[in-house]
């Protein structure tokens, strides 16, 4: 696996990986940036959700389950001190449908967490990951 990121400008970068899909970053104003893409540690959140949404998603394919909608929220905690990694993550899978089954929704979320979701594996190894599940939340 390969990706190249690209200096733009000040701290714009711009990444692609084997689809060629431009993924901007860049630092927060307040430390330095212009805010023109998301933070590195943005996109690792972003990556733990698409991860194990793709895993949740297949799963749940094969268990024939149908959705509505599926998002999932990702929430973060970093050490104060630098290199600031990540020490709890928390993520919340929210699901809408109709007669949605809790015990197979429950099923693939601990099949991905435990078994299949390469970046929250990565990312377990200095944080650590708990995970929660909606049903047709309220809007």
């Amino acid at each position: 696996m390969e990706v190249n990121v690209k200096h733009l400008k000040g701290m714009h970068f711009v990444g692609q990986g084997v689809n060629p899909v431009d993924i901007h970053m860049d630092a927060k104003k307040e430390a330095g940036g212009e805010g023109l893409g998301a933070s590195p540690m943005e996109l690792l959140l972003m990556a733990i959700a698409g991860c194990t949404g793709i895993d949740v998603v297949c799963i749940l394919e094969k268990m024939r389950v149908a959705l509505d909608r599926f998002e999932i929220k990702v929430d973060g905690n970093r050490a104060e001190d630098h290199p600031k990694v990540f020490t709890g993550i928390t993520v919340q899978y929210r699901f809408w449908g109709d007669n949605l089954p809790e015990d197979k929704l429950r099923r693939a979320i601990e099949l991905s967490q435990e078994k299949y979701c390469s970046v929250s594996h990565t990312v377990n190894k200095t944080a650590k990951i708990n995970y929660n599940i909606e049903i047709n939340p309220e809007a």
